[in-house]
Order: C-alpha cells, then sequence, then structure tokens
C-alpha cells in the first residue's frame, strides 16, 4: 500500500538532500535556518515512561 504523504515527505527530502551533496552538517544547518526563520518556538517534551502490564511484567520475569 503507497501513502502519498510519505511519497511527498520522501521526494521533498531527497530534493533537499540533493541541494546539498548528502552533506549532513550542510543540511541541519539549512534545516536550522528554516527553523528560526519560521518564527515558530520549539520546545522538547521529555520522553514519557512506558506504563508496564501485567502481561509485560510475567513475561520478562520468565524471560530474566
Amino acid at each position: 500500500m503507497r501513502d502519498p504523504i510519505i511519497e511527498e515527505v520522501r521526494k521533498h527530502r531527497m530534493t533537499h538532500t540533493r541541494k546539498f551533496r548528502g552533506n549532513l552538517s550542510a543540511i541541519c544547518a539549512d534545516l536550522r535556518r528554516i527553523q528560526i526563520d519560521s518564527g515558530y518556538k520549539v520546545i522538547r517534551l521529555a520522553p514519557r515512561k512506558l506504563k508496564s502490564s501485567k502481561r509485560s511484567n510475567q513475561r520478562s520475569k520468565v524471560s530474566g
């Protein structure tokens, strides 16, 4: 099954990669510039802890 949104994202990512000839440092610098120019505040949330279920606890006791 082909997802048109995923295809479009990959197309734009590849175009951006070619623009900088695969130079990861240049790609990241450009993305940071775009982020700053956008005017949006970027936040980073702390990762969420996974809630363990009784079933996963039982498996870990058997495995470990």
